[in-house]
């Protein structure tokens, strides 16, 4: 007998891989938290293989899980697009600015599946430092920026809030005293508060290494260098740190998202924003 993947078995792995825990997901999807492992237990017996980790601090992929993925990502974002769909082909050009951490998510695929379904139109995503972002978005050349809410050109038309888990390389003492850190270049805006947290839980630490760039901050973690503070979709299986009481609890990150104001009423940025919405 074939197997199918369901649909509403995949928003819920999707859902849990984003929110970094199963009690979060549940909460955001209006379901309760037995219900939900439920789903996942089920969409696990389909693949037939773990595909997550299950911590007191939250969830992390497996390998079967990280292969999945982007795979689950793009099936609900096509069956978003299949049902939103009015035959009507968008034209125009959308520039789409996006943090860094998410234009190496799954994001950029899910537009690219939209430009596919309108081949007359023309997505460009970008990821640049606040002051090109702003100048870009400032010049036409971007419509849309989806970013930590401290970085909009703008006032957020929507925001939300998204878990930071933390990254271990292979080999790392967690117990370290000092503990190493791994952080992003200033400006960064969840720098400040994996800082502050560390301070307020009286843990002593030490920079290590610090990059501008998610595949520096990636590379410094998979060579033991020090811990990191990631969004979970950027998360290596073998990064997963699975002592839940040996680092102390990050902060959520708020993202929002900015529009041009001169886009309001335009059928592609339409489209494109709500495609933002739903993947975030």
């Amino acid at each position: 007998m074939a197997r199918d993947l369901e649909i509403a078995l995949l928003r819920s792995f999707v859902t849990a891989v984003r929110a970094g825990s199963i009690s979060r997901a549940a909460t955001a999807l209006g379901h309760t938290q037995p219900a939900l492992s439920q789903q996942l237990r089920k969409l696990e017996s389909t693949v037939g293989r773990p595909l997550l980790h299950r911590s007191p601090s939250g969830v992390s992929l497996t390998r079967a899980g990280e292969e999945l993925l982007p795979y689950a990502e793009r099936i609900l974002s096509l069956s978003a697009q299949a049902l939103t769909e009015t035959g009507g082909a968008l034209t125009g050009h959308c520039g789409v600015g996006l943090l860094e951490d998410l234009a190496a998510s799954r994001l950029p695929q899910a537009l690219a599946d939209l430009a596919r379904l309108h081949p007359g139109a023309t997505l460009e995503v970008l990821s640049l430092s606040n002051a090109a972002m702003r100048e870009a978005y400032d010049a036409g050349r971007v419509q849309l920026v989806l970013d930590a809410v401290p970085d909009l050109p703008r006032p957020p038309r929507w925001t939300a809030r998204r878990p930071l888990v933390w990254a271990i390389g292979q080999g790392m003492d967690v117990a370290a005293d000092p503990l190493p850190v791994v952080l992003f270049s200033n400006p960064c805006s969840w720098r400040t508060a994996v800082l502050e947290t560390l301070e307020r839980t009286d843990r002593c630490w030490r920079v290590a290494f610090e990059s501008n760039s998610l595949v520096g901050v990636l590379a410094a973690v998979r060579a033991g260098l020090g811990a990191a503070a990631l969004m979970p979709a950027n998360l290596e299986p073998v990064m997963a740190c699975h002592d839940a009481d040996a680092l102390p609890a990050l902060p959520d990150v708020e993202l929002g998202l900015s529009r041009h104001p001169r886009t309001e009423g335009d059928p592609l940025i339409d489209a494109v924003e709500t495609a933002l919405r739903r993947m975030i």
